[in-house]
């Protein structure tokens, strides 16, 4: 099977991807990103393609089970304006970290640099 061949996955599987993928552009993310965002929650969520000869067949209930609970824990904190795990807030542009210190009620944000920021959000993490 070539990459990016989706054979291997059910119509349900195709329509949660869609589902996420209109999501992601809705916030402005490129289509092209939003693509791959979508189907790399697929891929975690259910481990593949899950018609026979997919790599979703090999993957356990339980494993599949954890993976959706990991995947909607680490959403609602996103939401929340918790930090993703894998990017770090001195990875951030200042921007970013005026959005999060706004969304954190953060006092003084405005007169802060960057460093002062980051200081004042792992203050608050």
């Amino acid at each position: 099977m070539p990459r990016g061949d989706k054979d291997k996955y059910t119509d349900n599987q195709k329509r949660k991807a869609k589902h996420i993928e209109d999501s992601y552009e809705a916030k402005g993310v490129p289509k092209d990103e939003a693509a791959s965002r979508a189907w790399g929650t697929v891929n975690k969520q259910s481990g593949g393609g899950e018609r026979k000869g997919g790599s979703g067949q090999k993957t356990t209930e339980a494993k599949k089970a954890k993976a959706r609970e990991s995947s909607a824990r680490q959403a609602a904190a996103t939401r929340q304006g918790a930090p993703r795990t894998d990017q770090r807030l001195e990875d951030m542009s200042k921007n970013e970290l005026m959005e999060r210190a706004r969304k954190h009620r953060i006092a003084g944000r405005s007169t802060m640099r960057k460093s002062e920021l980051i200081e004042a959000l792992n203050d608050v993490n």
